[in-house]
């Protein structure tokens, strides 16, 4: 039987013995890469075209950097006594889950495109939806997506928390696209508790993150004003603000899944032995 408790327990555990290894990754992989992309966002809509390409190639390979970061960290969870050779093995696994990913991405684009054929059903001009005009969407269309998006909802958050150790399983067990079955099979029976933690976790982790930008924020808006390009003093320093309290809930959230999948792994070593 697997505690949630017992896991949080040993995550803490975790982070206090191993606060100098971690503290690194977290800085230089997650922290930095979080707080330019998100100064870099803020000068993507006065940009030019070119100009803001070139921006959001930025911020997308500052996404990966933080991608693999989070491998980095799931490494030394599972394996602390792997110190600084837990970069070297999110390296290695960093084209693996990288295509995972990338699959899982697909099939969630896929799921949501049933939305995009009602509006078309009812006549909706999607194109006018890519730009600035939102069209009339007529009420039989409205009431089809939210029961649709209601029902996604429900099943994107079920088949969330089956494939929560799919990162952990491909760095611990080496796997590429059979890390998704593997995640499935092992939290077989804990998906209810594993749903309830990503719930609890989902609403601390925004309400710190907007009481931090948002106090933080109004304040430095006051004191220093706000930038005409969409960038300044009080902006940067609030994006570091939510950049620090993100990567504390990421470095959190990114060990306890690691701990999880090391305890799940105990749970079917004891089935298979009894």
């Amino acid at each position: 039987m697997i505690s949630m408790g017992n896991v949080w327990d040993r995550t803490a555990e975790f982070l206090s013995d191993n606060l100098g290894a971690i503290m690194p990754v977290a800085l230089l992989a997650i922290f930095v890469p979080a707080t330019l992309s998100a100064n870099l966002s803020a000068l993507q809509p006065g940009a030019s075209p070119a100009v803001g390409a070139w921006l959001g190639i930025g911020v997308l390979v500052l996404s990966l950097v933080g991608f693999w970061g989070q491998l980095a960290i799931t490494a030394l969870a599972i394996d602390p006594d792997l110190g600084r050779g837990a970069a070297s093995v999110a390296t290695r696994r960093f084209p693996a889950a990288l295509l995972v990913m990338i699959v899982i991405l697909v099939a969630g684009i896929v799921a949501v495109a049933p939305i995009g054929a009602i509006l078309a059903a009812a006549g909706v001009d999607l194109a006018a939806m890519a730009g600035d005009t939102m069209p009339k969407i007529p009420p039989s269309a409205a009431i089809g997506i939210f029961f649709y998006g209601l029902a996604l909802a429900a099943l994107l958050l079920w088949i969330g928390a089956r494939l929560a150790v799919v990162l952990p399983a491909i760095v611990g067990d080496r796997l590429a696209l059979r890390a998704i079955p593997r995640a499935w099979q092992l939290t077989r029976g804990v998906a209810f508790k594993i749903i309830g933690v990503l719930i609890l976790y989902g609403v601390v982790s925004v309400i710190a993150n907007l009481a931090a930008t948002t106090a933080f924020g109004a304040v430095m808006f006051v004191v220093a004003g706000r930038g005409e390009d969409g960038l300044s003093l009080a902006s940067v320093l609030t994006t570091i603000v939510g950049g620090a309290v993100s990567t504390a809930f990421t470095v959190l959230g990114t060990a306890f899944l690691a701990k999880l999948y090391v305890a799940l792994l105990a749970r079917r070593e004891a089935a298979a032995a009894a």
